[in-house]
Formats: C-alpha cells, sequence, structure tokens
C-alpha cells in the first residue's frame, strides 16, 4: 500500500542542505540546528521514502543513486513552495544573480542599468566571481541568473556576444628576451588563466606568474604599473594599453563569449539577452 503522507517541507529542506554541504556539522550549522536533530530528520525521511538516501563516513556524507534522483524533485518541491509563500508576501522580490569577473568592466555600470531597466522594483543581489564557481553556484540554484565567460562545454546558456582577446601590457613595460614571460593573472579557479597557460605551453613559450590578482581592476592596475603581461579583453583595460603580442610572436587568443544561463524562459530572458546584446554586442 503506498503511503501518500505529504513530505514535511522542513525536512526536505534539511535533505537538501545536507546534499549540497555533505556534513552534518555544517547542515546544523547552517539551518540554526543541531547534528541529532539534522539525523532525525534524515533518518524520518529515508524511511518514509524507504529508500537509503545518504552513504556516511566519519568524514563526508554523500548522495546514493536514489538521492541523487530524490535531489531534483526535493528542488522542485521546494520551489513550489516558495512560489506559493510569495504570491502573499508583501516583501519585495529579490533577483540574485552572479557575474564573472572576466566580464565586469568598462561596461559595468551600463550593464547594471540594463539589468535595472528589465526588472524594476525588484531588490538586487549581485555578486562577483570565478565563471567556474558561479556556474556550480546557478546549478545548486543560488542564483537566479549567471554571466560568464567561456561555456566549459554546456549547451544551456545564451551567448550575448563574443569578445576578441589579447596580450596586453603597459606602454612602457620592455621584455627580457632571456627571462620567461610574466605572467599576471586572477587567483585559481580562473577559465581564462588556464587557457593562456595551455596556450602558452603548447606553443612551447616559458612563462611565469609576476602577479595574481583578487580581481580585474587587480589584474589592470599590475598591467599598467609594468608587473607584465595578462590576457584580457581590451575594454578591461585603460586605452593606453599595448597589446604586445604580435611583437612576441605569442600565440593568437580566441574569441572568449559573454554566456547568460538564467531560469525561466520566454519574456524575461528575451528581455535580458536584448539589453544586454546592446552593451556587449558591438564588442564582439
Amino acid at each position: 500500500m503506498i503511503d501518500d503522507r505529504p513530505l514535511d517541507i522542513d525536512t526536505v529542506q534539511t535533505f537538501i542542505r545536507l546534499a549540497e554541504l555533505g556534513s552534518f556539522t555544517r547542515t546544523a550549522d547552517a539551518m540554526f540546528s543541531t547534528q541529532a536533530s539534522v539525523s532525525q530528520k534524515i533518518k524520518r525521511l529515508e524511511t518514509r521514502l524507504g529508500r537509503r538516501l545518504f552513504e556516511r563516513t566519519p568524514r563526508h556524507v554523500h548522495l546514493t543513486n536514489h538521492g541523487e534522483v530524490f535531489l531534483v524533485s526535493a528542488r522542485a518541491l521546494m520551489d513550489a513552495h516558495a512560489r506559493a509563500l510569495a504570491q502573499f508576501s508583501e516583501a519585495v522580490p529579490r533577483l540574485s544573480i552572479g557575474i564573472s569577473e572576466h566580464v565586469v568592466g568598462s561596461e559595468f555600470a551600463p550593464l547594471l542599468t540594463a539589468l535595472k531597466a528589465c526588472e524594476p522594483g525588484v531588490v538586487f543581489d549581485i555578486r562577483i566571481a570565478s565563471s567556474a564557481d558561479l556556474l556550480q553556484s546557478f546549478d545548486r540554484r543560488e542564483f537566479d541568473a549567471v554571466l560568464v565567460r567561456l561555456d566549459f562545454g554546456r549547451a544551456d546558456g545564451v551567448v550575448i556576444a563574443a569578445e576578441q582577446y589579447g596580450w596586453f601590457a603597459s606602454p612602457e613595460w620592455t621584455p627580457d628576451p632571456a627571462e620567461p614571460l610574466p605572467l599576471v593573472t586572477l587567483a585559481e579557479p580562473c577559465g581564462v588563466r588556464a587557457l593562456a597557460a595551455t596556450i602558452l605551453d603548447e606553443a612551447d613559450i616559458r612563462w611565469r606568474e609576476a602577479m595574481v590578482g583578487g580581481g580585474i581592476a587587480t589584474v589592470a592596475a599590475a598591467v599598467m604599473a609594468g608587473f607584465g603581461v595578462a590576457a584580457l579583453a581590451p575594454r578591461m583595460l585603460p586605452a593606453q594599453a599595448v597589446d604586445v603580442g604580435p611583437q612576441l610572436a605569442l600565440p593568437v587568443l580566441p574569441e572568449l563569449p559573454v554566456v547568460l544561463h538564467a531560469r525561466g524562459k520566454g519574456r524575461r530572458l528575451d528581455r535580458w539577452v536584448n539589453a544586454l546584446g546592446q552593451i556587449f554586442g558591438p564588442r564582439g
């Protein structure tokens, strides 16, 4: 006989958080609860479903195959629950957006203006991080949308534009042919950093780290201060920066896409694509 009792929302939420954090301790801290309470909820849920959802080890907790299957439905249930509550909520709606370091540039202010025009009356929660980190967070449903560089082999985003990258340095910087090429990069994980290193290695060009920055503004400042060369789009740098790739016979860097990943389709996505395309389109 099928048990058709409704699932407890708090228990389902606990299941999702444990699946994301992989630790009873971190889950208890995140939910202002105790490890014993989290463990009891998971045990009741597994008994209710008649399936083992997690494999436990002394240091880690990970989903079983049944847990992976249930996670999809659990997230859909929580999304529906949130929408049901939002219909009667007086709170101002929030929109969480992640933007890659390699998308932020001189167009950042117009980009925010375009997003604000697309979504009037909402509270924006905007965070800057690497494309890899943002995509992982997007998959965990921590963002409503992310604007990233590269596509990492994915086919679920919309390409807004493509920009040609180059090897940029200060006009006062002088290369030393006897030394490895000094590179200025963002910290790992950074897809552009990895791409530049791979291209140089494949061309048998020696290189070294000259400075690792915590943001594009830091990298741009280091380039103009003469630390070395950075693989960037032209708009990331002051107009005085020089593409030294041809001078040093460096391999040509590819065009790299700006990709939008957003929840939902239809008119909202169309508005975003049109607005962002007006900003990045002329550069593509």
